[in-house]
Order: C-alpha cells, then structure tokens, then sequence
C-alpha cells in the first residue's frame, strides 16, 4: 500500500462494513490483528492437555494461531464479517433429535459448504476496498488456516465467546460463519464488548451429549461429536458411540439449548438452503446411497468433505442407536460385509446393540 497518500480511514471503514453488507453478510468489524498474549496462553494449556485430539494441524502451526503477524507479516487489521446460516425452512432441530430413526446432521452444513460461499463474498469485499482505496495487502480466511477468528472478532465486538467457545450475539444468537480478512490497512478499530452475557448459565455444559464442554470454555475436541463424525478418521470409540445418538454429521445441541438462540435469525443466503431433503432424511435411507449417490448429491457441501466411508461410518452409529425394528436391522445387515473394514466395524457393533436389545 502506498503510505504516502492521505486517506479518510475513517470513512473507508465505514465503507468496508456498508459493503460487507451488500456482499450478503449480517455483519462486520474491524480489530487490531494483535490478539495478545492470553490468547496464547489459552491456546498452549489446550493443546498440552492434548484436546485437540487427532487435529495436528492445531498444533503444528504453533504461535501463528496466536499471533496473525507471523502468519501474514505486516498485517495491521484484521476485518471480521458475521454471515448467519440457519435455514428457514429445515424441519426443527429438536424434532429430529427426537426421532430416533432420523439422521441429524448440523444445520450449518445442510446447503452449500460455507468455506466456498465466504471466501467468494471476502474476494469481492477484497475488490472493492482495491476499487476505492488501491492495492494493499490482504489475505482471506474462512475456517481454513490458523487464525483464532472467535478471538479476533470478539476483540472487535462482533460478541463474546460463549462458554461452549463459539461467538454469541445478544441479538444473533450463535448460528452464523465467521470469516476473516488480514489487511495491512490501517484502520479504525471496533472496540470489545464491555462484558460477556452468560453469566451463571450453564445449559450448554449440561446438555453437551458426550460431556466435551468439560468446563467454561474449554471443549475436549476427542468427546465432541462434531469432532468425532467430523474429524475422526478412524474407529469411533465405542463408550462414546452409545452416546451420539442420531447425530450423523456434527452436533448443534450447545447452540440448540443456548438461551441466547431465542434471538438466532434465519439465513437470507440462497446457497444456505437445504439440499437433498437433510433435514428431514431417515437413516436407513441415507444407508442406502451407493457412493456414487454420496457424491452427486453432496458435492459442493461441506459434508462431501469427510467422504463416503466415514459417512457410512457416521450412519451405522446412528442405525445402532435407533429403536430397534425389521427395517433398521435390514438396512444395517445390508452392510454386514461391506469392503470397508472401518464400516464393518460400526455395522457389527450395531448389529450387536439390536441383538443385546
């Protein structure tokens, strides 16, 4: 960027956030790309507690999750943009937690994978700011490299990090992607909240289904089932498989039972709405899909990422924890000599829990 010219920086933060806005996110703010020495801390006591699980990537990068500067040398600012995602019209999320032979898979990941949809709008916002202000250097993020983005945007007073660890908004709730541009721009910054709003609550402790919240915001990523249908890539461990539930794909009951989500808003985003009926599929029918089904039907979302056998992997927990009947028997037997030897695995467990039941 050329220093040597005078701006209304000003002006054109104001601008970025106003743009943001028009490029389709709910939201922007603008902080200081110094996250400070607790964030290290923090991130240093996790990682030695060994939470971060099979993720060796939290733990390769080392400081650079702490300190964007050694990330992205001469970074200055760091603009955080909020984009909700909930679905309006996917069935309720407690209903099909409730229905034990449905498959419930996050709502965050029931249309078009975020990673694409927040980087194209960060590119545009990118454009915009070189339209108006000329080059200068920037890097996007969206979930994809080490940057601490609760952190960097509660900083800024895009909210707080509610005690599950993720960003809550008095007037948003917890259901939206954060996203992030590193920029060498010297801009105003957007100051903290001047307090967090949990206060004494605990709901999102009490109803975590694995216990992974094991205290205010510190999650065991090795108990959490977003980890465990997500990031895992082998076997699930078994104490744990009783305890997932129907829940396929992720898990949003921290968020669910937040009392702050009775503010959550729906998505105004197209590309969030739900696809291939996810929101209210039965398990045995999505046992059912030949890979080639997996990949028409999920390329371009999130879950396309974790492929096809940990998919089946996923389900034959799900089947295992479902009220027992012909049908879901049927669909796991259908499976009983899979090529898999990870999906073998799961069908025998589950196969085992009907027989025991």
């Amino acid at each position: 960027m050329d220093s040597g010219v005078e701006r209304d920086w000003t002006a054109l933060a104001g601008d970025i956030k106003r743009w943001a806005t028009e490029l389709g996110f709910d939201a922007a703010v603008i902080g200081d790309a110094d996250l400070g020495d607790a964030a290290e801390r923090n991130l240093e006591a996790w990682l030695a507690a060994g939470y971060h699980g099979e993720m060796d990537y939290m733990a390769s990068h080392g400081s650079k999750r702490a300190r964007p500067k050694e990330l992205v040398p001469g970074v200055r600012r760091i603009i955080s943009v909020r984009m909700n995602y909930r679905p309006p019209a996917a069935r309720d999320s407690e209903a099909v937690l409730a229905d034990g032979t449905a498959a419930f898979i996050s709502r965050y990941a029931l249309g078009r994978d975020y990673h694409k949809v927040l980087r194209n709008r960060l590119q545009k916002l990118a454009d915009r700011i070189v339209a108006a202000a000329g080059q200068f250097a920037y890097r996007a993020f969206v979930d994809s490299a080490p940057v601490m983005e609760v952190e960097a945007a509660a900083r800024a007073g895009l909210g707080w990090r509610g005690k599950h660890t993720l960003l809550l908004n008095r007037e948003h709730g917890s259901f939206f992607f954060l996203g992030e541009l590193f920029t060498d721009l010297p801009l105003p910054i957007d100051p903290p909240l001047p307090q967090e709003h949990c206060g004494r609550c605990r709901k999102c402790l009490d109803v975590c289904p694995t216990g992974a919240i094991v205290a205010p915001y510190q999650v065991d990523a090795r108990r959490c089932v977003s980890y465990l249908t997500i990031e895992l890539k082998g076997s699930i461990p078994e104490d744990l498989r009783p305890l997932i539930g129907n829940r396929v794909y992720g898990c949003d009951d921290c968020q669910l039972f937040c009392p702050w989500n009775r503010f959550a808003v729906d998505s105004r985003e197209a590309d969030f709405q739900v696809r291939n009926g996810l929101d209210d599929a039965s398990l045995a029918n999505l046992f059912a899909w030949s890979e080639a089904d997996f990949q028409s039907r999920l390329a371009g979302t999130a879950i396309y990422r974790i492929g096809y056998e940990r998919w089946l992997r996923n389900i034959a927990v799900g089947l295992g924890n479902a009220p027992s009947s012909p049908a879901i028997i049927a669909a796991l037997a259908s499976r009983r000599d899979d090529a898999s030897p990870l999906v073998r695995e799961h069908v025998a467990w589950a196969l085992q829990r009907h027989a025991a039941g």
